[in-house]
């Protein structure tokens, strides 16, 4: 007598069937909580359509938890962390994530041994998800994060392509606001200094800058680029001194870089807001102390942090929450 045995259904065909990722497919098999009501019906359809039998040492497997998450940053400078900007992200981040077991591993990402140690960490899974922030251009960490086993979510949506999880601000907004309060003030020669141009928040708060003047029909070409540091502002604005000495406002893509602007212009002579009116972005705790203390664009930065962690729980409870974009707001202080 001749024994056939069936062929075992795998984990793969169940959520193929549901129409859901392998990972909400195992959560709803193995009774894990935050999994929708709908996705949780449609695996069980698909169980049941299948015949599927979990595999006992891989339903143990599949309920173990490495226990951390990783925040990966795409830069290759070790002071990163350090930036008042990323230091709030963080702290957003911690507040979420101490309300669970999972611990933070941060990675700077961008240089080839940060990625193969990204790129090992997603394939053998020993994070339960990243949270990565600072992409570049075409970066190959973006599409090395898409396609991992693991959730993803992104701070900062990258320009490349539109990524299905992802927490940014109204960088855009933001920029168009700014640029419109310095007309509103009376400023008719408005430089700016940009953010990196290979970064969606470079790229948005050009945008917005550009748009701003056109409608008002002013001169959009009084323009350096920047990279979101002190030293960069400082190199930008030297520069637009040079090109442009008739200038009479600056929005400035970060509050980093804004700083650096304020030393310039000081040290040239130039007073703020008599001779040179500037606007920042972020509003992080330094804005409220420069020399005049800097009006700036706020958005809320450690929120972004928790929003972050929160999409990425949601992720990993195998749910598919939506894109979010948070709002921006101007601070007015004495630099306008």
């Amino acid at each position: 007598m001749t024994d056939v045995r069936k062929r075992q259904v795998t984990l793969d065909e169940v959520a193929e069937r549901a129409g859901v990722s392998r990972s909400a497919a195992s959560r709803v098999l193995n009774n894990a909580p935050h999994v929708s009501k709908a996705k949780r019906e449609a695996v069980q359809r698909a169980v049941a359509d299948l015949g599927y039998v979990p595999n006992a040492s891989a339903r143990a497997l599949a309920t173990q938890q490495v226990g951390a998450v990783v925040l990966a940053i795409s830069s290759d400078n070790p002071e990163v962390f350090a930036d008042p900007f990323f230091a709030e992200v963080v702290v957003g981040i911690s507040s979420v994530l101490e309300e669970t077991e999972l611990e933070l591993m941060l990675m700077m990402a961008t240089s080839t041994r940060g990625q193969t140690r990204l790129e090992r960490l997603l394939r053998t899974r020993q994070t339960d998800g990243v949270m990565l922030m600072s992409t570049h251009g075409d970066d190959p960490l973006a599409r090395l994060a898409e396609q991992a086993d693991v959730p993803v979510v992104f701070g900062g949506a990258p320009i490349a392509f539109e990524p299905q999880y992802y927490v940014d601000a109204d960088n855009r907004g933001g920029a168009r606001l700014a640029t419109e309060h310095l007309i509103a003030t009376g400023r008719r020669r408005i430089a700016t200094i940009t953010g990196r141009m290979d970064e969606g928040a470079g790229v948005a708060r050009y945008k917005g800058y550009q748009e701003a003047l056109a409608v008002a029909g002013l001169d959009a070409s009084r323009v350096v680029h920047g990279d979101f540091s002190e030293d960069g502002g400082t190199r930008a604005m030297h520069e637009l001194l040079a090109m442009h000495p008739d200038l009479d406002a600056v929005f400035v893509a970060s509050d980093q870089m804004a700083i650096g602007a304020l030393r310039v212009l000081t040290d040239a002579g130039r007073t703020v807001p008599g001779d040179v009116a500037i606007v920042g972005f972020n509003d992080v705790n330094a804005a409220r102390h420069t020399t005049p203390p800097l009006t700036t664009i706020s958005q809320p930065i450690r929120s972004l942090g928790r929003e972050l962690a929160r999409m990425l729980l949601a992720t990993i409870a195998g749910e598919s929450p939506t894109p979010l974009i948070l709002p921006t707001r101007l601070v007015r202080r004495a630099s306008t």
